[in-house]
């Protein structure tokens, strides 16, 4: 593959607006960049200095936060305490002995592996940014709003309440997230229990506010990146949904904002899926649960990280959401105001990724 001309402008002619629309209607995403050899990566994928991600210190001296390991195969009010713990302090965790076979988790791994490894004139049959359809493969879903482009190409499902038309989705993966969703569901169901029980709630309060219902799957796929220390594979934000389910390669990258400025990272668990609180949750919680900062680094090795990302969010975007009644009080008044899906997401995708700024824009 030829070198493609979104890497030969010259420095005196460089118009961001149109290298970013010359890359995208190249169809190539970042993997195909990396395909055709380039050994520096375009302009408008450098991040500036303050945002990147510093020199990791000596692991001596880097901080050390253990992210909480949670076994749902044991005593149901130890899981309970154990969730609502690791919600209303870091907002994330990771559980083990979910019911999902490793193979389930591996073969999901491979498939997506294999979608964003075939020849580029087969994907590129695939790549578009219009989501109505129900499944679209682009590189950077904010790449036309966001100050910098991230190093990752993304393959997006939208699986509920509106049904995906199965043709979009490539067949190389078709059935195994067309499974991934049955299994999710199952997962989902235990998961929200936890969640709601954790808030003092029956165990049925998040799933009859149709938390369930709403489903995407993101699958992200991170090629190795030739300056990685110029750039990052998903700039820091938090997730606009109730709560998300990952599952992720042995290729590290993920960390967690703890405190003011330190950053830790999410090592991979074989067979574990990492959960995340999201925005929607803390507010439908008035704060008791935390949506936290994330990223992942730009990948700095030949072997890619792949990660599936699952996200819940009510299924029903008109209907209006806010923090659950049974929760506020005179002593503990709402903090958020209400506000409909179908805004909150507008809202989203009309904006780069940025932190918290989206359920700041909801704060009373």
């Amino acid at each position: 593959m030829s070198i493609p001309s979104v890497l030969t402008a010259q420095p005196n002619s460089y118009d961001r607006l149109s290298e970013l629309k010359r890359f995208d209607e190249s169809k190539l995403g970042v993997k195909g960049l990396v395909d055709s050899g380039l050994t520096t990566i375009p302009r408008f994928f450098h991040h500036p200095p303050d945002t990147l991600p510093a020199p990791k210190p000596d692991r001596t001296t880097r901080p050390v936060y253990k992210i909480p390991i949670i076994d749902l195969s044991g005593d149901h009010a130890v899981a309970i305490e154990q969730v609502r713990r690791a919600s209303t302090t870091l907002g994330f965790f990771q559980i083990i002995n979910h019911g999902v076979a490793l193979s389930k988790i591996n073969g999901l791994i491979s498939a997506i592996k294999a979608f964003n490894e075939q020849a580029a004139e087969i994907k590129m049959k695939y790549y578009h940014r219009e989501i109505s359809y129900g499944a679209s493969f682009s590189s950077n879903f904010d790449l036309f709003q966001s100050r910098a482009a991230s190093w990752r190409d993304t393959l997006v499902v939208r699986l509920s309440p509106i049904l995906p038309d199965w043709k979009y989705v490539p067949e190389i993966c078709r059935n195994e997230v067309a499974e991934w969703e049955r299994e999710m569901i199952k997962v989902g169901d235990k998961l929200l229990g936890l969640l709601s029980e954790g808030l003092g709630l029956e165990r049925s309060k998040l799933k009859e506010m149709t938390c369930l219902n709403g489903r995407t799957v993101v699958n992200h796929y991170y090629p190795y990146c030739p300056q990685a220390d110029l750039t990052v594979g998903i700039a820091s934000h938090t997730d606009p949904v109730v709560v998300t389910v990952l599952a992720q390669n042995d290729v590290g990258g993920l960390q967690v904002k703890v405190g003011e400025d330190d950053w830790v990272d999410v090592e991979p668990v074989p067979g574990a899926l990492v959960i995340n609180i999201g925005d929607i949750l803390q507010i439908m919680s008035n704060d008791e649960y935390k949506s936290v900062e994330h990223r992942v680094l730009a990948n700095p090795v030949q072997e890619p990280r792949i990660s599936v990302v699952f996200f819940f969010n009510p299924g029903d975007r008109e209907n209006i959401y806010g923090p659950i009644p049974e929760i506020v009080s005179s002593e503990k008044p709402p903090v958020y105001r209400n506000f409909s899906l179908t805004d909150f997401v507008t809202r989203f995708l009309t904006k780069e990724l940025d932190g918290k700024s989206l359920i700041n824009y909801y704060r009373l």
